[in-house]
């Protein structure tokens, strides 16, 4: 989340906002989001989970990578699923390809 923390002025700029959600306890969120300024929700379900159709791992009880871009209206334009803590959207790569559909969307 510290990359997205880093750029998270940029992706103001391009008009997107970030958000980010845990399983973990609120405490234990609360520990982790303490440097980001963007919100962080805490305490996934399994059955939130499901319902973003996220992969879930049943032998530690939490949710893999799971992202999205969405439009303002709350349609998805891209998005990752992770079986694993690999394969997660990568800050740059993400503010690059906003950039190039914002310009393409105004140009």
């Amino acid at each position: 989340m510290s990359g997205y923390e880093e750029r998270r002025e940029a992706f103001s700029a391009e008009g997107v906002s970030i958000l980010a959600a845990a399983v973990d306890s609120q405490e234990k969120t609360s520990e982790v989001a303490a440097s980001l300024k963007f919100p962080v929700a805490y305490g996934v379900t399994r059955p939130q989970a499901d319902a973003l159709g996220a992969w879930w791992d049943d032998r530690q009880e939490f949710i893999q990578p799971t992202e999205f871009l969405l439009t303002r209206k709350g349609k998805v334009m891209f998005s990752t699923y992770s079986n694993s803590p690999v394969g997660r959207m990568d800050p740059e790569e993400t503010l690059t390809l906003i950039k190039f559909l914002n310009a393409r969307r105004t140009g």
